[in-house]
């Protein structure tokens, strides 16, 4: 009886915990084409924190190094045509930006909010470090896209737009 009641205590602690939230999803990402979305490479699992939004990915098969990574408009992994292109999740559209600021300006700055710290990739190709979005909450994610970028990004629209992080190589869909 006495160890129901410990754990009953425990569980109202961590529940009423500030900071804590019963707001976490799981976001099943693929790799994503000119042809439409390919082989699953794992999950990312967001939950709202003090901190703010936190992204933490178990992800494979990636290329190794830092990578753009966004929240884009519309929850659509598929490719769309752009300039007689396919362009690989160019249904997602572009990135999240509610106060139309048309700025790119980091995770931390006055501009768009689909700005995501880079995701890092180890030389496996694997991504399991946690990235936080400190003006994100679990609930901005709901039918839209998150997409990781072929390269880097330095969070300015110079010398390359939207951070230079170059074509959408990877997709998921927040529910």
């Amino acid at each position: 009886m006495m160890r129901i009641a410990f754990a009953a205590g425990v569980a109202a602690l961590l529940l009423s915990t500030p900071g804590m939230s019963a707001e976490q999803a799981d976001v099943a990402v693929t790799l994503i084409g000119e042809d439409g979305t390919g082989a699953s490479i794992g999950t990312i699992a967001v939950s709202d924190g003090p901190e703010g939004l936190r992204l933490t990915p178990n992800l494979t098969g990636l290329p190794p190094g830092t990578h753009g990574f966004h929240v884009h408009e519309s929850g659509n992994c598929g490719p769309q045509e752009k300039d007689g292109k396919m362009v690989p999740g160019g249904a997602a559209g572009g990135h999240w930006d509610p106060e139309g600021t048309a700025r790119h300006a980091g995770p931390s700055g006055n501009g768009h909010k689909g700005d995501l710290p880079p995701l890092a990739v180890m030389a496996d190709g694997t991504a399991t470090a946690p990235v936080v979005a400190p003006r994100l909450k679990a609930t901005d994610l709901k039918g839209k896209a998150l997409i990781i970028h072929a390269g880097g990004d330095n969070f300015s629209d110079q010398p390359s737009p939207l951070g230079g992080g170059g074509g959408r190589i990877a997709c998921g869909v927040a529910r």
